[in-house]
């Protein structure tokens, strides 16, 4: 079957020659290889498309309360230094955009969501240098540049070693899942979400269950991997804790207010009397 060009291409650039010609062209859905490949690129693709909006409700929520009351910044901390280390290691790596392109938007919509954190509790200045600290350690990171020997041999140099890199990138398994319990500990005290949305939460939790099928794909690495099956893991622990705590808000204190307004009406009442 011939596919007009304009779907073609793209699709050639997705799944490459050799599965679209088995798949589309041959119409061989024996290929398991391939169909697998496909599944993964398919998701691949999806996550990425979702990671560009995956933190946007929590944004709009924060904002529209002008609080982020109930939201952890050491979780938010902790998961951006992670995600920072993780996009620059899968770009030094040079991996399929598809296995990690979400790493991107999210670093940047958790740098949005940091800056609001610290911007309504009076904090501009430590937000100025929170973005820019994170900015620095991304191009640090992920900078490389090459040079050419006398005997025409090009050399790739970068401030931080690949094998250094790849040590921080382990360290990103530890860092991912404590940047999870914070949150998951305020939501255990508090009774309560607050401001963290649930569309995020769930689809964190969609996206890295997604994220190990992909990896096991298209990605033979076993470190990528292990941070994407505990993350998981984590990610299902705050998705049942939305679900628990669903119709919970903070519980302010009604009952003393009423009680406060009680003294009150009855002072007035002695205050008559006298």
């Amino acid at each position: 079957m011939q596919l007009p060009y304009f779907i073609k291409t793209p699709a050639v650039a997705i799944i490459g020659e050799n599965c679209y010609t088995s798949l589309i062209e041959n119409l061989n859905y024996t290929d398991v290889p391939c169909i697998r490949y496909t599944i993964s690129k398919g998701l691949g693709l999806g996550i990425v498309a979702g990671g560009a909006i995956v933190k946007v409700p929590q944004i709009i929520k924060i904002m529209q309360a002008k609080s982020a009351k109930g939201v952890s910044f050491s979780s938010y901390v902790l998961e951006t230094l992670a995600c920072v280390i993780s996009l620059a290691y899968n770009i030094r790596q040079h991996n399929p955009l598809s296995t990690y392109g979400e790493t991107f938007f999210v670093t940047f919509q958790n740098l949005v969501i940091l800056a609001l954190m610290l911007y309504y509790t009076g904090k501009s200045a430590q937000a100025v240098v929170v973005l820019s600290a994170f900015l620095v350690l991304g191009n640090v990171l992920s900078r490389t540049s090459d040079f050419t020997q006398l005997d025409g041999t090009v050399v790739t140099t970068a401030m931080v070693s690949q094998s250094a890199l790849a040590l921080l990138q382990a360290s990103t398994i530890p860092i991912n899942l404590f940047s999870k319990v914070p949150q998951i500990i305020e939501n255990y005290k508090n009774g309560s979400t607050g401001q963290l949305s649930a569309f995020t939460v769930f689809n964190y939790f969609a996206g890295s269950l997604a994220r190990v099928y992909t990896t096991m794909t298209e990605v033979d690495d076993i470190i990528i991997l292990s941070g994407f099956l505990l993350s998981t893991l984590f990610n299902c622990i705050l998705a049942m804790q939305m679900g628990l705590y669903w119709n919970s808000g903070a519980t302010p204190a009604p009952v003393s207010a009423k009680k406060g307004k009680a003294s009150t009406e009855a002072k007035k009442k002695t205050k008559k009397l006298d």
